[in-house]
This record gives C-alpha cells, structure tokens and sequence, in this order.
C-alpha cells in the first residue's frame, strides 16, 4: 500500500520518469531531424545536377539545330545551282550534296552517340523529370524537417513546463514528420506542394 506520506516521493519520481522519456524522445526526433536534412540537401543537390545537365542537353540540342539549319541551307543553294555547273563538275558536286543530306539526316538522329537532335530531347526529357522529381523529393523533406524541429520545441516546453499536452503536441508533430519523409522517400510527387 502507499502510504499519503511517500506521495511526494512518488510525484518527484514519476516526474523523473517522464523528464528521461521526453528527453529520449527529443533525442529521437532530432536523430530523425539530422538524417532528414541530410537525405533533403543531397535532393537539393540532386535537382541541381539535373537541371544543369537539362539546360546543357537544350543547349546541345539547339547547336544541332543551328547546325543543321545551316548545312540544310547550304545544301539548297547548291541543289537550286547545280543545272548551272559545268558537267565535269557535276559527280564532284553531287557527291558533295549526298554527304550534306547524310550530315543532316546524322544531325536529326544519332542513336549510335545518342546525340542526334531526337535523342537530345529524350535525354534533355529524362533529365526535367529527374529534376522535378528531387525537387519534389526535397519539398517533402523541407516539411519533414519543418515539423520534426516544431516536435523538438515542444517537447522541450513541456521538460520545462510540465504541461503534458505540449509532449502529445509534440508526439503527433514528430510523427507528422516521419509521414512527409516516408512520402519524400518512396513518393515524393504524391503530395503537390
């Protein structure tokens, strides 16, 4: 039986038992809290690389373009004079045309180097979704991030000022957090954000 008089010994410990369970719960979300950022910088860095490389495969691809345009051109002139060129000239100018065609029809598409204008837009394509797919992935983590730091405060305020709805608060936070982090993981475009 408990005594009336062992009362404040029993508050003093159980006081001291939920300060050591809020203070491995706080140990816990900030555990969470570093790997989050950590996995949410490297979607940032990601999303970065792939737009880089995005921007340089449009740039290619528009090269190409001018390129081709160019040879195109050429090769039109040529075909418009080629009744005014002298017949011993002729083979030599036609062969000339061949090979402009094959250099244009090489530029349209190049599935040997994969950097035929065709393939460029395939693999400029890729690379937006894989950049929108990181940013995606980062959004999430930035609100994971957001609330285990918010489920951290609130465990602190409720160590220092015994408010119990203040440790729930932060429970539901901390588990809100894990929820956008596990949608940042496995589907980041789940939730537009």
């Amino acid at each position: 039986m408990v005594d009336a008089r062992d009362t404040p010994d029993t508050l003093a410990e159980l006081r001291e038992r939920g300060a050591r369970r809020m203070a491995l719960l706080i140990a816990a979300l900030a555990a969470l809290l570093a790997i989050v950022q950590t996995i949410g910088d490297n979607a940032a860095q990601d999303a970065l690389k792939y737009n880089i490389d995005a921007s340089n495969l449009w740039s290619f691809y528009q090269a190409k373009t001018i390129r081709q345009t160019s040879v195109r051109t050429a090769a039109d002139l040529l075909e418009l004079e080629l009744d005014a060129v002298v017949p011993e000239r002729k083979a030599a100018v036609a062969k000339r045309l061949d090979s402009w065609k094959a250099t244009i029809a090489r530029y349209e598409s190049e599935p040997e180097t994969n950097e035929g204008r065709k393939e460029l837009i395939a693999r400029a394509k890729a690379a937006e979704e894989a950049r929108d797919r990181s940013l995606a992935t980062d959004n999430m983590y930035d609100v994971a991030s957001a609330a285990l730091q918010l489920a951290i405060v609130l465990a602190s305020a409720s160590v220092v000022v015994g408010v119990s709805w203040l440790a729930w608060a932060a429970g539901g936070l901390g588990m809100i957090g894990v929820l956008f982090a596990i949608v940042g993981w496995f589907a980041p475009t789940l939730i537009p954000l």
